[in-house]
């Protein structure tokens, strides 16, 4: 989160998360200055969790994340979310190798469903995934490469796993036998071809990349398809696709045929026939705004999709962080903050140069 709207979008989602959990939880956090006092001021509201909650702040500066960029060798990004939204592809760099697995969410998003129920989903992947998210198969865009085909807004992530097989290179790892090479450049160059000039720069960077870090994303599933797998549209109903897969509040009696009837982008789905069951909600391609819930589309009277979710996010964005307290629990909200956090392949130099200097020993 960098910027305060993205921290007023976000703080909704921690909300939701918190609603309705039946699980401890534990948040972390890659922000800046802003970012961070404005979520702080509203966690401290928050005396008495049902149950207790661990909040980390990993503040990154510019300057850092440019660096790694650059270390990678060609990565650049024409997306709104520049080079913060880039981070998604070192998430298994910034969080230390203690946080093994993580679940990574868009801040325009909130849960309308306990988030425990997706933490369990880790233990159904098959062996070797190491990264899970919604495939669109029948979307169709060449000129992105079709990176709309997976969207990387909600990404279960098995940290460890993309650890061991070192997911991005860095200068630091060119030169290393002792570890297998990094993934990504074989599969940035599969589809992208290889890096050429960018302008008189004097860097390098791939050709054809949209839509960020899902074109990254795209790139390194298309070519290592066994490390990935399908997620449930439960947990990515989307706006991008308006009519968000026909399904919305209203009609509290429909049954299965009713639904399944009136759902769209759907029948490439990996369970095809069943009926999307909402359980996260993911107001994205709203255009014009910073926050998705100042979207003008919500007061318009006749628009389709104010009329099947504006009542959700009216809920969600007011539910006051008060409303969270439950006194009678003993449970607790920590938070912490580490600054200047240094990447994997940072540490990873500085301990290969302190092996060489024999003073170490």
């Amino acid at each position: 989160m960098f910027s305060e709207s993205s921290a007023a979008e976000g703080a909704i989602l921690m909300k939701s998360i918190i609603m309705y959990s039946s699980s401890p939880l534990g948040f972390h956090i890659i922000c800046d200055q802003a970012a961070h006092e404005y979520l702080e001021k509203r966690l401290s509201l928050l005396k008495h969790p049902q149950h207790d909650i661990v909040v980390r702040f990993y503040r990154i500066p510019q300057e850092n994340m440019i660096n790694r960029i650059q270390r990678e060798g060609a990565l650049h990004s024409d997306h709104s979310a520049g080079v913060p939204g880039l981070m998604k592809l070192f998430i298994h760099e910034i969080l230390p190798p203690t946080i093994e697995r993580a679940i990574f969410i868009d801040t325009d998003a909130f849960f309308i469903s306990d988030a425990t129920q997706l933490w369990a989903h880790f233990n159904a992947l098959q062996p070797g995934v190491a990264i899970s998210m919604p495939s669109h198969p029948e979307q169709f865009a060449p000129d992105w490469h079709h990176a709309n085909r997976i969207c990387s807004c909600i990404m279960l992530l098995d940290l460890a796993r993309l650890r061991e097989l070192r997911l991005m290179d860095s200068s630091h790892y060119r030169g290393d036998s002792q570890h297998v090479p990094a993934l990504a450049p074989p599969a940035f160059e599969a589809m992208f071809g290889k890096p050429v000039p960018d302008g008189d720069s004097g860097r390098m960077k791939y050709n054809g990349v949209k839509l960020g870090d899902q074109g990254y994303w795209w790139a390194i599933v298309s070519h290592r398809p066994e490390i990935f797998e399908h997620l449930s549209y439960d947990w990515e109903v989307s706006s991008c696709l308006m009519d968000m897969y026909y399904t919305g509040l209203g009609d509290d009696d429909a049954d299965e045929e009713t639904e399944r009837h009136r759902q769209i982008h759907t029948h490439n789905d990996a369970a095809r026939a069943r009926i999307v069951l909402p359980k996260m909600l993911h107001f994205n391609c709203l255009e014009g705004v910073d926050r998705y819930y100042e979207w003008s589309g919500w007061s318009e009277p006749d628009n389709d999709l104010a009329r099947r979710w504006l009542p959700a996010v009216r809920y969600h964005v007011g539910f006051k962080w008060l409303w969270l307290n439950q006194p009678a629990s003993n449970a607790t909200l920590s938070m912490e903050t580490l600054f200047d956090v240094k990447f994997a392949d940072e540490l990873f130099a500085e301990s290969r140069t302190a092996s060489d200097d024999p003073e170490q020993h």
